[in-house]
């Protein structure tokens, strides 16, 4: 029986429409989106990337349905037929993540709930008819700041932990992943990451975090401008702060009109002190931190490298220097914010 046949059997989808959707550059999962008579609509996740476990998985889903039991405006985790929240198939070695039955890679299924609303990119960009670009950036901001919030009490079952952030994130790793004739950049990571290790990881500080919260990854109730978020498949425990940060580098589309550097960045500044107003409804974040974003912009840079070294390398493709070379300069010469404003982008060029 084939994966996607066992799938609807385990999650009691037969009368279902499933169709698979288009993944995007990088991605890890096959993605089904599962409706029935317009009413009802689930997505379906089915992973075999060979380098996680299955406890990797019960730990991003019992998080998940952490969240949306307590009020967070998440995609809930729909459990299986056999009341798990993740099945996998070719599992006998599944908790080794490297291989199943006769070799075989194990297979992780999961079911969401489909999120109400629409990508803003499916929009064309355009934010829901009659209300102010305000709203919606409080309305993210607010959104983050309840994930976080939830995080800042959230206990994982014994056994199932997501990574820690420099469980990735250490130069042994990278320096397997990156050639070493990137020696400018594997210096300039290591400087970045002794000064993450001095960071307080304080329950305030630090915790389970989304780690990709952008427009990808909710979608947007056009009616009412709710948000609600999916897509934990990265989620580990970092400092809030990335979550943040990565808000105020995303800011940078709604930007990109001005030509103007200084204009631009204060554009986006504007746009992320709504969206900080927002989140300060839901959570507070320590001033010591905050003071420190540019850093934590780094931290973004960083994670933005390591995963197009990770998918060429998935690949076994050759990198293009130009997806990371904004970002290598940055880090090499120390220019803040990305190199958006506060320096001149001809620096970098």
């Amino acid at each position: 029986m084939k994966t996607l046949e066992q799938s609807i059997k385990l999650f009691s989808l037969e009368d279902f429409d499933c169709h698979e959707i288009e993944g995007h550059e990088g991605g890890r999962n096959q993605i089904f989106i599962c409706s029935k008579g317009g009413e009802k609509k689930f997505v379906l996740r089915i992973s075999a990337t060979g380098d996680r476990t299955v406890n990797d998985y019960r730990a991003e889903t019992e998080f998940v349905r952490y969240l949306a039991k307590n009020g967070a405006p998440v995609a809930d985790v729909i459990p299986s037929t056999n009341g798990k929240l993740v099945e996998v198939i070719d599992g006998d070695c599944a908790d080794s993540g490297t291989t199943g039955v006769g070799g075989a890679t194990p297979v992780f299924i999961s079911l969401f709930e489909y999120a109400k609303g629409m990508l803003l990119a499916d929009n064309a960009y355009r934010y829901r008819e009659g209300a102010p670009l305000s709203e919606y950036f409080s309305n993210t901001g607010k959104t983050l700041g309840k994930i976080h919030a939830l995080s800042k009490g959230f206990e994982p079952t014994a056994d199932h932990h997501r990574p820690d952030y420099f469980d990735k994130y250490n130069m042994e790793y990278l320096d397997r992943l990156i050639p070493d004739k990137y020696g400018e950049l594997k210096s300039a990571i290591a400087a970045c990451l002794e000064t993450f290790l001095a960071l307080p990881t304080d329950t305030q500080s630090y915790g389970l975090v989304h780690f990709d919260f952008s427009d990808g990854n909710y979608h947007i109730d056009m009616n009412t401008g709710a948000i609600t978020v999916f897509d934990f498949d990265n989620c580990l425990y970092c400092w809030y702060m990335f979550d943040l940060a990565n808000l105020w580098l995303h800011n940078e589309g709604w930007c990109r009109h001005e030509p103007d550097q200084s204009k631009r960045f204060k554009l986006m500044q504007q746009c992320f002190d709504l969206q900080l107003q927002g989140y300060k409804t839901e959570t507070e974040v320590p001033d010591e931190l905050l003071e420190k974003l540019p850093l934590f912009i780094d931290m973004v840079l960083i994670e933005n490298i390591v995963d197009e070294f990770e998918c060429t390398a998935r690949e076994s493709e050759e990198l293009d220097y130009e997806d990371i070379e904004d970002a290598t300069e940055c880090l090499i010469h120390k220019i803040p914010f990305a190199g958006i404003g506060q320096q001149d982008r001809q620096e970098i060029q």
